[in-house]
């Protein structure tokens, strides 16, 4: 069994790649082709890419991490009893985007995504920083998935019982190693190969949705009932309206924030060679899997809001000392001491770790298949393309992102854990990059036929535009407010700063330029995916049905 894999199959006369290769759209002999560059192809249905579209956001640990901070900031309120209308503001481009990815996967199913399809309606160079944008923030969000699955293994533990385990959760060294054991595990499943990791997904993805409800409803019914605390506060319709907010200094940041809620629906698309109907059912996927997003967001964050509050004080929300894990500190609350009590602290803990871990495997899923579809056309090296010649898996693209993941984890750990808290935002920097990125190219990529029909025009015109902009107006803003020093500060009160400028700002936009000079770097010695030979521009002619594209193989490049 090879560790480092084979280059890519080339096509047989059959139209088999290898053993995965070629196949029709509906992963049999067909009218479409599709390139699956060795991939293990027809393996995913509907259900299976909307479970890993829904779980790679990670729901349970997504809340956890980021509603204290879509709350308040530095301890005072952002966006208050507003959140749910926020979390229901984010949702709007990321529908819009998730019909983008919808449309485009249609012309060319790819399993580079953004980084293919920017660079066939924009040229290389947008292209390449498009996928470099999803590996950067896929690296970055590793960190904090560690952290919270090292910390919360613990927690889990010490809930089942087993005295001083849980106060090894709040120790530096123990979390990080559990963090890293975690990025290991998660890293050896994905190389196993895509239909185990699906099924694994099925098991902690039921997991933390029945906690989510369970949670959600537990809180409400004592809302309502008067059986709540003193701070509790009944739900209006009126927090569901956030235009009443100041939209550069409240709405943006907090929306950069809650759209790190919905990020990782794009993973059903990134496996879309790996499905049995490629140019269909990663598209219906991520639209499915917003809509499902949305309902389970506004559910819980409405529910977590009513009980808790949003008071500086106690569990309220706007304190700062909640905001890294609003779950921790509501939940003993919220469920009391009794022994049932106690069994629902222990599923929210078990649905937080579940939730952590599901997410650094399916974040490693799609890093990997950006970069393999990146080094297919010879973006990166050449050693990322390669395949599994077993498990039809990226071998060096998915082991590499893990080792990767765990250097960051580890520099980030050892300068500061307080810089783990900035990673939220800028997180949603990226997300707002290449997610608008990806909105913008579908208009430009089918701008010849959007008159065609009522259909197009509003389906690959106007709703990835609306999309694309919204998303570069929340970047340009919150970047503004992020950059600020004391946008961010640790539990000492002092300010979280790189060279005096706000972390969040320094990470988020310092990822692009490091890309930006890599770029550069690999154009200098390999010009040839620059100069767009081996994916070149394209647009469809008028009036014509998208045609999906199969790549020319390695050797013919």
């Amino acid at each position: 069994m090879s560790t480092t894999g084979s280059p890519i199959p080339q096509p047989t006369p059959s139209g088999r790649a290898g053993s995965s290769g070629l196949t029709g759209a509906s992963g049999q002999s067909g009218s479409h082709s599709v390139d699956s560059k060795g991939l293990d192809d027809g393996r995913l249905g509907l259900t299976s890419s909307i479970v890993i579209g829904v779980a790679s956001t990670a729901p349970a640990y997504s809340l956890a991490a980021s509603l204290g901070f879509i709350v308040a900031s530095g301890g005072a309120l952002l966006s208050g009893v507003k959140a749910p209308g926020i979390v229901l503001l984010a949702f709007v481009p990321m529908y819009f985007i998730a019909v983008a990815y919808q449309e485009l996967n249609k012309a060319e199913p790819d399993c580079g995504t953004t980084f293919t399809w920017a660079s066939r309606a924009f040229g290389s160079v947008t292209g390449w920083m498009g996928g470099w944008g999803i590996i950067v923030a896929d690296v970055i969000v590793m960190a904090n998935l560690a952290a919270i699955a090292g910390s919360y293994t613990f927690i889990f533990i010490g809930e089942l019982g087993v005295p001083g385990v849980a106060d090894l959760g709040s120790n530096v060294f123990w979390s990080t190693a559990v963090g890293i054991l975690w990025i290991v595990v998660m890293t050896w499943i994905c190389y196993r190969g895509v239909e185990i990791t699906a099924r694994v997904q099925i098991i902690l993805l039921s997991i933390e949705v029945l906690v989510l409800i369970l949670f959600a409803t537990f809180a409400l019914v004592r809302v309502f009932s008067g059986t709540a605390e003193s701070y509790s506060i009944i739900p209006t319709l009126d927090w569901f309206n956030p235009f009443t907010l100041d939209f550069g200094s409240i709405i943006a940041p907090a929306m950069l924030t809650a759209i790190f809620l919905y990020w990782g629906w794009d993973s059903a698309v990134s496996v879309n060679e790996e499905t049995k109907d490629p140019s269909k059912t990663p598209g219906r996927a991520a639209v499915i899997s917003t809509v499902l997003l949305l309902v389970t967001y506004a559910l819980v964050t409405t529910a977590t809001v009513a009980f808790a509050g949003v008071s500086t004080d106690g569990i309220g929300l706007g304190n700062e000392a909640n905001a890294e894990d609003v779950f921790s500190a509501i939940g003993p609350v919220l469920f009391g001491n009794s022994v049932i009590g106690h069994i629902c602290v222990l599923l929210l803990a078990a649905s937080i770790l579940t939730s952590a871990s599901a997410s650094t495997q399916t974040t490693i899923l799609p890093t990997a298949r950006t970069a393999l579809s990146m080094a297919t056309y010879k973006a990166i090296p050449a050693r990322f393309a390669r395949i599994h010649p077993k498990f039809l898996t990226p071998t060096w693209s998915t082991i590499g992102f893990g080792i990767v993941s765990i250097a960051f984890y580890l520099i980030f750990t050892l300068i500061s854990s307080n810089l783990l808290n900035a990673l939220i935002g800028s997180i949603g920097l990226m997300i707002a990059f290449y997610y608008g990125l990806t909105g913008f190219a579908c208009t430009w990529f089918y701008r010849k036929t959007l008159t065609s029909s009522f259909r197009n025009f509003i389906m690959r015109g106007l709703f990835p535009l609306l999309g694309g902009l919204m998303l570069l107006a929340v970047f340009i803003y919150g970047t503004i407010q992020f950059a600020a020093p004391d946008w961010l500060t640790d539990d000492n009160g002092n300010n979280v700063t790189i060279f005096g400028i706000g972390a969040e700002a320094v990470v988020g936009i310092g990822g692009l330029v490091l890309g930006l000079i890599l770029m550069g770097i690999w154009w200098i010695k390999h010009p040839d995916f620059f100069r767009g030979r081996t994916l070149p521009r394209r647009w469809d002619e008028p009036g014509a049905e998208p045609t999906i594209i199969v790549p020319p193989t390695l050797e013919n490049r």
